[in-house]
């Protein structure tokens, strides 16, 4: 491990920043990485801060559901810690509508350890739990693997000569995350972006819905799998798939999807 010393003052709306020791695993540098916690309660975010902070994490709290969800839209984390708890949606609900926008990793904080919640919790999208009252060292440890898996399913999914996709009607960056259909910028939500990103770099591969909801969105549950059919058709109708003569997002029943390129002619 390498251990720099510097010191970062920073607010910013729910944010109060301070203190930083870069920490690395496997070649990868934390610092900077985002942590939105969604919770009610000011000591849990106090504490919550004191025990991320020195790893090098940015911090943001929401109180209510309903913030933690505009927050999240905002500022993209890299990683939602969510109370299950809260005065207008609980977490479960939060965790549906994030799940709907976000493939990014959730780790849900509750005071009950029963199997019933844990299972509706994983129905629903969440990574990972932790029981309250909670100690510095699991919670440490719970956001590190949660951040590596999700940090390596990233890299593991992505092609590295495949950085763009063009032909006359559709244009995809990427590197700049963009979708264009005739030079105009198409509108996607993260899932259907990534879902898309997934199956251009792994064009000419048969992907089927298990792998999509394992790899796009960390979801292998029924309904995440189940799910991938919904995707795709949103997917297909904001690209104008096979409007315009030629059907990018092909399906093999039974097996799965894969990109198909226009052939020039």
């Amino acid at each position: 491990m390498i251990t720099l010393f510097v010191l970062i003052v920073r607010y910013s709306g729910l944010c109060y920043y301070s203190g930083a020791e870069l920490y690395y695993f496997s070649g990868r540098n934390l610092l900077g990485k985002i942590i939105l916690l969604i919770d009610d309660d000011q000591d849990v975010g106090r504490l919550v801060e004191v025990i991320l902070s020195p790893m090098g994490f940015t911090v943001y709290q929401a109180f209510t559901g309903l913030d933690g969800l505009r927050r999240s839209y905002e500022l993209h984390p890299d990683l939602v810690i969510l109370d299950v708890m809260m005065p207008d949606l609980n977490g479960f609900d939060v965790c549906i509508r994030l799940r709907e926008m976000s493939s990014v990793p959730i780790l849900m904080l509750t005071a009950y350890s029963n199997e019933k919640e844990m299972l509706r919790g994983f129905s629903v999208g969440v990574d990972d739990f932790v029981k309250k009252p909670f100690n510095k060292n699991e919670l440490e440890a719970r956001v590190r693997a949660l951040l590596r898996r999700s940090t390596s399913r990233e890299s593991s999914s992505s092609h590295p000569y495949i950085h763009a996709y063009e032909d006359p009607i559709l244009a995809i960056d990427l590197s700049l995350q963009t979708v264009k259909i005739k030079g105009k910028v198409v509108e996607l939500t993260p899932r259907e972006y990534s879902l898309l990103a997934y199956l251009v770099r792994q064009q000419g591969k048969i992907v089927s819905k298990r792998e999509l909801a394992r790899e796009v969105w960390g979801d292998q549950t029924p309904s995440g799998i189940s799910n991938t059919s919904l995707y795709v058709f949103y997917l297909r109708k904001k690209i104008q798939d096979g409007e315009h003569g030629h059907r990018y997002i092909q399906t093999q029943w039974g097996r799965g999807y894969w990109f198909e390129p226009r052939e020039e002619k």
